[in-house]
């Protein structure tokens, strides 16, 4: 019965951090606040980075930086910059910078032939 109960629990888990985020949930603004105080050194003010080996920011999907984030926080990534950056994240900044990032457009230019 507990075996039962276990994988009957383990499939509402599965099923509930599947479910799409209620659109509107995150604030791109107050992402904004917390990317100038936080981010803005090293992935640049437009997210664009401006520090080496530091990733470029916008356009990244909401899911992929939300991802990044929480893996950052519970070490399964490691980067000793960011693991003292992130530790001091709530899950509404974590929310919020993701949709800041996923909200800005990025241009592509292809270099000429």
């Amino acid at each position: 019965m507990k075996a039962v109960c276990r994988a009957a629990a383990l499939v509402m888990l599965a099923i509930a951090t599947c479910q799409p985020r209620a659109a509107g949930a995150a604030d791109p603004q107050a992402g904004r606040g917390i990317a100038d105080r936080v981010c803005a050194n090293c992935h640049g003010s437009d997210g664009i980075a401006t520090f080496p080996g530091a990733p470029n920011l916008a356009g990244q999907p909401e899911e992929y930086s939300r991802r990044q984030l929480h893996d950052y926080q519970s070490g399964a990534r490691r980067n000793e910059q960011m693991s003292v950056v992130v530790k001091g994240l709530s899950e509404a900044d974590i929310e919020n910078l993701s949709a800041w990032y996923a909200a800005m457009r990025v241009t592509v230019e292809l270099p000429d032939r």
